[in-house]
């Protein structure tokens, strides 16, 4: 099963981001769409807007932000 893996809080912490409010603030984004990434909850269903808004914020490229893990099809 492939997955895909969101490093937010990764980033948040490099960033020394403490909480959602405060990336809320930062990005300009809603806090549902946050938490989606944030808890790695429906994570395929996040808007090419919110990332890019995401990477502009942090400073980074969509793959440091997003990762795809292909799995093992059976």
């Amino acid at each position: 099963m492939s997955i895909i893996k969101c490093n937010l809080r990764k980033l948040m912490a490099e960033h020394r981001i403490d909480d959602i409010t405060e990336l809320m603030a930062k990005s300009g984004l809603s806090r549902n769409s946050i938490n989606k990434l944030y808890r790695e909850i429906y994570i395929e269903t996040a808007k090419l807007e919110t990332l890019f808004k995401l990477c502009d914020t942090f400073n980074c490229k969509l793959s440091d932000l997003i990762e795809y893990v292909p799995g093992e099809d059976k």
